[in-house]
């Protein structure tokens, strides 16, 4: 067999179109106001730079990020583009967000104080339940009570995170619309920031100036128990490396977590949880084959994962084995290892080759 690389052996196609019209979609969807990209964690995975570039090019004027250096690496990519950063302004990060013109999401009094009589505008992130970063009840409370701490801080926006917007009845989807419209009450005059990809779906109730949404634009469906109204983003083929014979009761993998029932084919492909490959999906997940299923048998190790082939003899060392597209959308994935699509996506590892279809 012709030695290959590992990118030879493993590649991830990421279909642009699809994006932008994920984004036009969403933006149809938001009429009251702008829509941005999410493009945190390498753009889900799929690379920051090629999805910020397709979207700054589509018309998308407002990008979202977590970390500075996620913004450094784009800020050229969208020049004039209001680029936030979600986790805010480290201590002694401030003249980084100056020198590019980057926008902060502050999320506590400090923020505030370190960011006080900056030209950048900044974004005020108010929490209104879910307990991790931003102003919280009690700041807001010494906000109302002393408004010369924002006196130094041009707004731009504020904005709340949703706790459980993919769930389109839960009673805290209401409880922090209510306390958003309050919180905006304090600061009048200020655009806001509040649905995400799944919020989008809540109704007119919770639109606002600016939406946020992220996994949508990804092919991740916001609207879980319904049909998918997201095209698919992604698709991820890997090569099979060798197909070898075995007997009934032998077994595969580490720890012999599965033994064959009959006389079986195994193909051994070129993926494994290096490259974000689940080892959750040991012996419960599958791949297709010319439009046929190959389970996956023992266990997913750190650079192969092996596929009971018996049923599909045609399959011979170079063979391609699908493990998402269509058929095997990401949010299938993810069920069957317990998690959710963002993890699978963003947990998609460097070792790929990437094909970006315009």
């Amino acid at each position: 067999m012709t030695a290959m690389t590992h990118t030879e052996g493993a590649v991830l196609t990421v279909d642009l179109g699809a994006l932008v019209a994920n984004w036009r979609d969403l933006a149809a969807r938001h009429p009251s106001g702008p829509t941005a990209g999410v493009v945190k964690a390498n753009g889900y995975g799929l690379g920051a730079g090629p999805v910020a570039a397709a979207l700054y090019a589509a018309g998308c004027r407002h990008f979202f990020v977590a970390h500075l250096a996620e913004a450094l690496a784009i800020r050229d990519i969208v020049p004039g583009a209001m680029l936030a950063v979600l986790n805010g302004p480290i201590p002694g990060t401030e003249p980084g967000y100056v020198a590019h013109g980057l926008t902060p999401v502050l999320g506590s009094l400090d923020d505030i104080a370190r960011w006080a009589g900056r030209d950048v505008p900044a974004i005020l992130h108010v929490d209104t339940g879910m307990n991790r970063l931003g102003v919280d009840g009690r700041d807001l409370a010494t906000l109302r009570a002393d408004p010369a701490l924002l006196g130094g801080v041009s707004l731009r926006y504020v904005m709340t995170h949703l706790v459980s917007a993919e769930v389109a009845d839960d009673p805290d989807n209401a409880r922090q619309r209510e306390a958003f419209a309050a919180v905006c009450g304090v600061f009048p005059g200020v655009a806001r920031s509040f649905a995400n990809s799944s919020g989008i779906f809540l109704g007119p109730g919770f639109a606002s100036d600016l939406a946020r949404p992220g996994a949508a634009l990804y092919g991740i469906n916001p609207t879980p128990g319904a049909p998918n109204p997201m095209r698919a983003v992604v698709g991820l083929r890997t090569r099979v490396l060798q197909v070898r014979a075995i007997a009934a009761g032998e077994s595969v993998g580490y720890n012999a977590t599965w033994r064959a029932a009959r006389p079986s084919l195994i193909a051994t492909a070129c993926i494994g949880y290096a490259d974000g490959w689940p080892r959750a999906l040991s012996n419960r997940g599958h791949a297709i084959f010319d439009g046929r299923v190959v389970p996956l048998v023992g266990r997913v190790s750190m650079d192969l994962t092996t596929f009971d082939v018996t049923e599909c003899p045609q399959i011979v060392p170079g063979s391609w084995l699908d493990l998402i597209g269509p058929g095997l959308p990401v949010d299938d994935i993810a069920g069957s290892a317990a998690t959710n699509g963002y993890e699978i996506l963003t947990s998609l590892g460097p070792r790929y080759a990437r094909v970006y279809l315009p």
